[in-house]
């Protein structure tokens, strides 16, 4: 267990400092603050994210298996409907 007064708002880094009621966080790399131990944090430079990697190719695999899983569901209608007007056309001449 750690030294230490204040409770630690591990999932931000910050020290959670309670003053009269009123609470606020204080910043862990403040001097006279205690180091952290145990804590790993890793990140990633932002010129070094793709966050459109493969959407391009994913979105056209991903719209052909939706559409397919959807095509009784729009094509049987469609035929019936065609099929109805085609009649009603042909019945009024």
């Amino acid at each position: 267990m750690g030294g230490g007064s204040e409770p630690l708002d591990y999932k931000h880094g910050h020290n959670i400092v309670i003053e009269s009621g009123l609470q606020h966080f204080a910043n862990a790399d403040v001097a006279g603050s205690q180091t952290q131990k145990g804590i790993v944090t890793y990140s990633l430079s932002a010129n070094r994210q793709r966050p459109f990697a493969g959407a391009t190719s994913a979105a056209i695999f991903n719209t052909y298996r939706r559409s397919k899983a959807q095509f009784l569901y729009w094509v049987p209608p469609l035929v019936a409907g065609y099929l109805l007007i085609s009649w009603a056309n042909e019945k009024s001449i």
